[in-house]
């Protein structure tokens, strides 16, 4: 097995906070140092590289001696407002030593469920990584909400990647990699050395949250190699304590669990689609919709949908699915929550005489519409 980060030319890296900072001691600098300077060498050979790092909340943590992770909000906020002071501090000493330049990027869900600021964000980090700048990004905790927080870092590597269009996502992680069981429990546990991102096997047997100190686990990871794999980048998991961990994956060294994108890339438009975290209604179709959707590529007709759940406005997103209650796509829809009701079941012909006017033929347009 080939490293697939070999021919690689962009790509991000993502950090946990248990390694950032030493399972939760403070900022572990010695390891910081480490991957500023494979990044330096990596940087040299001209490739490009954006760092998502975890650990402002934990480094917040640490400054203000609390011992366990708050559950309150605005004590979550306090603690990543303090933290990143620090963690950029420290990001910006390790590069500055290579003669490069760290920039902070803190980003939330609004920021990439909005067109617009979609579309500013990667003009920002594409032009970055241009002028040989390192992007080092982070969810926006100091202000973000439960309502519109990513989740997890894992997830943000994977939007980031999707985002700027990089060739490979590389999450380091306390473990090895994905292993058949978790290995701090069973010892018959193997690694998982390679498999095809979106394999359902891998959600399977992948375990529960990791840490104490962040939010995601090794389930967080497989799934966010199942968005990267959109825009056709593969995904590495792999431990961030191993000796030069990037440069020997860039050398084709086969380390941890390397998860192969084998699907085709999809459009800028409909990868912005599917990467919409947040929905604001549910369309239940029938399975002649599903099959029309999945095997011909048409849009979505009112006279194939059975159900609407959730408010919402003409414009925004909806997830559809299946019978079964399996997603099936996301879109853009044409109509109202309330006048989306009025017309199901109906053919298309006879909208106007629902409503007492038309605006589309469909419910939503195939341009609008990405399949899951």
């Amino acid at each position: 097995m080939k490293s697939l980060l070999t021919e690689a030319k962009r790509f991000v890296v993502k950090v946990g906070s248990a390694l950032v900072t030493n399972e939760g001691r403070g900022l572990d600098h010695e390891a910081l140092t480490r991957w500023s300077e494979q990044i330096a060498v990596l940087k040299q050979e001209g490739r490009e590289v954006a760092l998502v790092s975890s650990g402002a909340i934990a480094e917040g943590m640490q400054r203000l001696n609390w011992r366990e992770r708050p559950r309150a909000l605005h004590e979550l906020q306090a603690a990543a407002a303090v933290g990143q002071m620090g963690l950029v501090q420290a990001y910006e000493s390790c590069f500055r030593r290579h003669g490069l330049h760290a920039a902070q990027i803190l980003l939330t869900h609004d920021d990439l469920s909005n067109r617009k600021r979609y579309l500013n964000a990667r003009s920002t980090l594409l032009t970055l990584l241009g002028m040989n700048v390192i992007p080092v990004i982070n969810e926006n905790d100091s202000v973000v909400t439960d309502e519109i927080r990513f989740g997890d870092n894992d997830t943000l590597g994977a939007l980031v990647t999707n985002l700027i269009e990089a060739d490979c996502l590389v999450i380091l992680t306390d473990q090895e990699g994905l292993h058949t069981a978790d290995p701090r429990k069973d010892r018959a546990a193997t690694l998982v050395r390679e498999a095809r991102a979106g394999d359902p096997q891998l959600e399977r047997i992948a375990g529960g949250a990791g840490s104490t100190l962040g939010r995601g686990g090794m389930a967080t990871k497989i799934i966010a190699a199942k968005r990267a794999s959109r825009s056709g980048a593969h995904t590495i998991i792999a431990s961030g304590r191993g000796h030069d961990v990037l440069l020997r994956l860039a050398a084709g060294e086969a380390i941890g669990t390397h998860l192969r994108a084998e699907t085709v890339p999809i459009a800028a438009r409909k990868q912005w689609l599917a990467d919409h975290l947040q929905a604001r209604g549910r369309l239940i179709l029938d399975a002649g919709a599903v099959t029309v959707l999945r095997e011909k590529g048409r849009s979505l007709l009112p006279i194939g949908v059975q159900a609407a759940q959730g408010d919402f406005e003409r414009g925004e997103l909806v997830v559809c699915v299946g019978p079964d209650g399996s997603e099936v796509a996301r879109g853009l829809v044409n109509y109202s929550s309330d006048d989306t009701r009025k017309i199901l079941r109906t053919p298309s012909s006879e909208i106007e005489a629902k409503l007492g006017y038309v605006d589309e033929p469909e419910l939503i347009h195939r341009n609008n519409l990405v399949l899951i």
